[in-house]
């Protein structure tokens, strides 16, 4: 059931995403060569702390999850797409970095990621984050009431497969408020014109991932959690909670 959120409910979650937004930054920040996943999640929970959040990413355990979330973000290197578990992995020149994070604060969540080099930068590394980034502007830009969710979904694939890339399969956004998955599921592909409509007061995490290689297979690692390239290619990913206003789409995330 999606349920639709008023200006002030938007208002609260705004405050929550202005969290993950100064936690992102901050973790992005301290993501030298050398730091371990570890220390930047640490970075992470501190930024929540002081602002009186909680992680609905800490204890998250859905039904595929052998166990719990250990962290407070997702912190995917190269070849991981998305759910990386942090760890004490230390950070190398040159490495591609996507980190997702969540915030609840007073009870509304907001959810956003960042994909980012590490130190020097590869030119296809930063051309895999730009194509991420520019499908999550285009599938933003449809989040309009009377639009619909394959409006979405038909925008973001058009930037990834118009690259070359490819989207892994079965993945994509999703509603937020009280909690951090809600109705309805956002796929990163699909045919413009179909699903369910837009309508003000619905509030959606927008996420494209893409995969350097083209394919859209992935396997999971043994944490149960990480989902990797099969061809060990590079993957970015690209996330902000966007409400859907009358007057157009507001990222609260930013």
């Amino acid at each position: 059931m999606v349920e639709l959120k008023t200006e002030r409910e938007i208002e609260r979650m705004r405050a929550a995403g202005r969290v993950v937004a100064r936690a992102l930054a901050a973790v992005r920040a301290a993501a030298r060569p050398g730091a371990s996943l570890l220390e930047l999640d640490a970075v992470a929970r501190e930024v929540l702390r002081e602002a009186g959040a909680e992680s609905p990413f800490l204890g998250y355990r859905p039904e595929f999850a052998p166990v719990p979330f250990p962290g407070v973000i997702c912190a995917s290197v190269n070849d991981a797409i998305v759910h990386g578990v942090p760890d004490g992995r230390r950070l190398r020149d040159g490495d591609l970095l996507s980190v997702d994070c969540g915030a609840k604060l007073d009870g509304w969540v907001g959810d956003a990621a960042v994909s980012f080099a590490v130190g020097r930068a590869r030119p296809a590394d930063l051309r895999l984050i730009r194509t991420a980034e520019a499908a999550l502007a285009a599938g933003i830009e449809q989040a309009r009431p009377g639009k619909r969710i394959g409006d979405i979904a038909h925008a973001v694939a058009r930037v990834c497969r118009g690259a070359g890339y490819g989207i892994p399969d079965g993945f994509g956004g999703h509603g937020v408020g009280r909690s951090m998955h809600e109705d309805p599921g956002v796929p990163n592909e699909g045919p413009a014109g179909r699903g369910m409509r837009l309508r003000a007061g619905m509030v959606l995490a927008i996420e494209p991932m893409v995969i350097g290689g083209g394919g859209d297979d992935y396997v999971t690692d043994g944490d149960g959690w990480t989902l990797r390239t099969v061809d060990g290619s590079r993957a970015a990913h690209a996330e902000h909670t966007v409400a859907i206003t009358p007057a157009g789409p507001r990222v609260l995330t930013a």
